[in-house]
């Protein structure tokens, strides 16, 4: 296994590409000034560069928005935003041609007017009649697309984690506010009815004093064996794809939905599921920033070619509260009755949020263990039609990426102290690692070169 697939290195980590981004396009055909190879300039922006206008649309205006990696999720994402008023589905685009191909399928099937295709996002950035994306690509391509879009003026749904580590979610932060740009987390419980209820009535009080929640991520999942390295499948574009990411070679165990168990694709279980559970809690808990990350997590349980852990316990510290992460995906139990979910606990009650035999809901219980309230009304989320809202009035989103932020580098942190092997004290002003050299290099990545990585290091 290479180095670079588990940990940086300290020093300088750029990281050279084995095949050059001006050659990749020279062979796509692209014009090299009017589509220069994505660089710095392209993925943050000019310090000195004009911020986007703000437009604000009426809600008879169409809304035209392109989707940016167009796998499962991708596609889910497709029928969640047919379904939202005055928006029209104007561009897939997908590295997978095969991807492409089932969206496509899928669009006609709802019977919605044909959109274009394309594997380089690029042509969605340019394209002037594109008001929004979504962004449902793998995690280390979240934050370069997101940036992307920012600064091609374009508003922005990004799939959580939004990004595959602390500094691109902060730098996507930066390019929505430099730009004027709404950018809404998928974190879809931010606009359910039920959670939204059941965070009201613990911000009302209504079980004493918060002083801590637990976050749980509690299922089975699949092992995926061992596979060796093999060729780009036909339809592939391995290039565009593997994107800032260092080149490393093809592997079906890298690939649809299994990158998300390396790390150099991923973020694991913390930053797939978890990214919903610890936004909750936070939300909940009414915290910020932890100052302080303990715990452990490790892969005691599958013996594949899954590097991220499959077993974790975490606790973030804040002044006067606390989060407990717990995550098991090799146990079938569940947890109070929820796989993954959520506790709130106060001085004179607790609440659990999550599904209760597949349907939306939270329990509220008394001082004494009793339960008193059991809300299961089970209402869908309206995420997609809270982001094309905004998308109109330019108001912030419900999951605005700034809060998003604050939740996802819960997971990065909890990666962090699975992947040293160390508790962390954590500085909320420059959000690194206080006195752990090892623990900063997680914060960042590396970048191939053609990316200038400098600007992100």
């Amino acid at each position: 296994m290479q180095p670079s697939l588990d940990a940086p290195k300290p020093g300088n980590a750029r990281v050279d590409a084995t095949r050059p981004g001006l050659a990749h396009c020279a062979r796509r055909g692209y014009d090299l000034e009017e589509h220069p190879p994505m660089n710095r300039r392209l993925f943050l922006g000019t310090a000195a560069a004009a911020a986007a206008p703000t437009v604000t649309r009426s809600a008879n205006d169409e809304i035209s928005i392109g989707m940016i990696g167009v796998g499962g999720r991708g596609r889910a994402l497709i029928r969640d935003f047919a379904q939202v008023p005055g928006l029209r589905i104007g561009f897939l685009c997908d590295a997978d041609q095969g991807s492409l191909e089932k969206a496509l399928a899928l669009t006609r099937t709802l019977n919605l007017p044909e959109p274009r295709t394309t594997g380089d996002m690029r042509r969605l950035f340019d394209d002037k009649g594109i008001h929004a994306v979504s962004v449902s690509t793998p995690d280390h391509w979240h934050a370069a697309a997101a940036i992307l879009a920012c600064d091609a003026g374009k508003d922005v749904y990004v799939e959580k984690p939004g990004s595959h580590n602390i500094r691109e979610s902060r730098l996507i932060v930066d390019a929505a506010r430099h730009r004027n740009r709404i950018v809404q987390l998928g974190t879809q419980s931010r606009s359910r009815p039920s959670t939204m209820r059941a965070i009201d009535f613990v911000r009302a009080g209504g079980i004493g004093k918060v002083l801590m929640a637990k976050a749980w991520n509690i299922q089975l999942r699949d092992h995926i064996g061992h596979k060796e390295d093999g060729p780009v499948p036909p339809g592939v574009d391995y290039e565009t794809w593997l994107g800032p990411a260092p080149w490393i070679p093809f592997n079906e165990n890298r690939f649809h939905y299994k990158w998300h168990w390396h790390w150099h694709f991923g973020t694991g279980d913390a930053g797939n599921d978890g990214a919903h559970q610890l936004d909750i809690a936070r939300w909940a808990l009414g915290a910020g920033v932890p100052t302080r990350v303990s715990g452990m997590g490790g892969k005691f349980f599958f013996d594949d070619d899954q590097q991220t852990p499959d077993t974790m316990n975490v606790t973030f510290e804040y002044p006067g509260k606390a989060l407990i992460w717990e995550m098991r995906i090799w146990s079938p139990y569940g947890m109070n009755e929820i796989d993954n979910g959520v506790g709130v606990y106060g001085t004179e009650g607790m609440v659990h949020i999550g599904r209760y035999n597949r349907r939306w809901g939270f329990k509220v219980f008394d001082g004494d263990g009793k339960l008193v309230r059991h809300d299961d009304a089970n209402e869908p989320d309206t995420h997609q039609r809270n982001f094309i809202d905004c998308v109109r009035s330019r108001k912030l989103p419900n999951a605005d990426i700034a809060t998003g932020h604050l939740s996802i580098l819960h997971c990065h942190l909890a990666n962090i102290v699975a992947r040293t092997g160390r508790n962390l004290r954590f500085d909320p002003g420059t959000e690194t690692v206080i006195g752990d050299a090892e623990a900063n290099l997680y914060v960042r990545r590396a970048y191939r070169t053609h990316w200038s990585s400098a600007r992100l290091l």
